[in-house]
């Protein structure tokens, strides 16, 4: 029987609340499931975003250089498990090892990119059309984001 996926909402792993499911096959091979995954509903979607919400309001506090240091983390990770994901991707959209391999490699080129960036986030001052007035911005979290991305690109556009 093949392994059966949750989804990963508030720090946990659960399942879906539709209780329902659907099987995720190699297109190489029919007959090979790589496994039950939930087929959520607006529920669990409702779940994620307020989950996301809490997530971002102690995220945004977190100093930009902490941020950069979770991000290096991130680069790590995926350089330890490169092999691990690489093969995983290949089974689930049937493209070559060596294409996936370097997809991966852009998630990881970009998570290292981004970990630089915590250090270099400041704003800038720029003279007013106004007398009296001081223009400046600065960089900072804006909020959550949900995406929607091709199949054959998995790591590597949600990273960039």
């Amino acid at each position: 029987m093949p392994e059966a996926f949750k989804n990963f909402i508030a720090g946990e792993w659960v399942a879906p609340s539709t209780g329902e499911y659907f099987d995720n096959r190699n297109p190489a091979d029919w007959n090979d499931v790589i496994g039950r995954f939930p087929r959520s509903g607006p529920a669990d979607m409702l779940k994620a975003i307020e989950s996301a919400k809490r997530g971002f309001a102690r995220w945004s506090k977190t100093p930009a250089p902490i941020r950069g240091q979770v991000l290096q983390r991130v680069g790590e990770l995926l350089v330890e498990r490169k092999d691990a994901i690489a093969k995983a991707m290949t089974r689930e959209m049937g493209k070559v090892l060596a294409e996936t391999r370097g997809d991966v490699q852009e998630g990881i080129d970009t998570a290292f990119y981004a970990a630089t960036e915590g250090r270099r986030l400041f704003g800038r001052t720029v003279p007013s059309e106004l007398r009296n007035k001081w223009a400046m911005s600065y960089r900072r979290p804006i909020g959550i984001a949900g995406l929607i991305t091709p199949f054959n690109f998995p790591p590597a556009l949600p990273t960039w």
